[in-house]
């Protein structure tokens, strides 16, 4: 059953950006979830004059304070396995991202004149439904194509509060766990974005950051310089278009 938007919706002012305030607890509990009882993503919407440096620092400030609540509540640690910049404007069918079993997708995207609309599909909850892991479920229902796509209809929730031309932070459950209700595995949820009308003319960059939880290490993938790299650096590499290699100066 799709969610509402209440159900994954938090509104942050710009001056509650840099305090470990109460939204980001909110937000891991929408997000990191173990059972069906939350929606597996939440969407962060950002005051509409935060800048591009801004908005990258709120997603590192959100790695370390759900780095923090992770440790504390699971015992776990949560580290950065990549990030990067780019400009996406092809439309993607219902997929989730390269990464381990129990990961989060951390999706950071600056305003832009290209309209866009994002949806999530419970497919961790359908496989449950079904009787069935995540990963059996993919393997036996590929949701690229038609049939596995309709399977995920009734679990499918449009992003309605999703608003291209402000600045917001989109979080997403990545795992491919098997539920297991004795023990704390984060059950992900599939992600698809339509873009109805590219236009090369414009930009719609995200900034991308996938978090990975670890039993044993709480050191990062990426070294300092790529961190830094990513939350300074004023290049954008260009997805969606005829030379995706292209990187272009803000």
């Amino acid at each position: 059953m799709p969610w509402t938007h209440s159900d994954y919706t938090i509104d942050v002012r710009r001056e509650e950006l840099p305090a470990p305030a109460a939204w980001y607890s909110a937000a891991y509990d929408r997000t990191a979830r173990r059972g069906f009882s939350a929606p597996g993503f939440c969407l962060l919407r950002l005051d509409s004059d935060a800048t591009s440096v801004e908005l990258r620092a709120a997603m590192w400030k959100l790695r370390r304070e759900f780095a923090r609540i992770h440790r504390e509540r699971v015992g776990r640690h949560i580290v950065v396995a990549s990030a990067g910049r780019f400009d996406q404007q092809e439309t993607t069918k219902p997929h989730r991202d390269g990464a381990p079993d129990e990961s989060l997708l951390v999706l950071g995207y600056e305003p832009s004149a290209v309209e866009s609309e994002v949806a999530l599909l419970d497919y961790s909850a359908c496989a449950h439904a079904m009787g069935i892991t995540p990963a059996d479920f993919l393997d036996r229902h590929n949701p690229m194509f038609v049939r596995g796509a309709e399977l995920l209809r009734p679990w499918t929730t449009p992003v309605e509060t999703f608003a291209s031309r402000r600045p917001q932070i989109l979080v997403i459950n990545n795992s491919m766990a098997a539920y297991a209700p004795e023990e704390f595995r984060w059950q992900g949820v599939l992600h698809t974005a339509t873009i109805p009308r590219p236009d090369e003319s414009q930009r719609r960059v995200i900034n991308s950051m996938m978090l990975v939880s670890d039993d044993h290490s709480d050191v990062d993938t990426l070294s300092d310089a790529d961190i830094q790299q990513f939350l300074t650096t004023t290049r954008v590499l260009r997805r969606g278009y005829a030379r995706p290699e292209l990187e272009n100066d803000e």
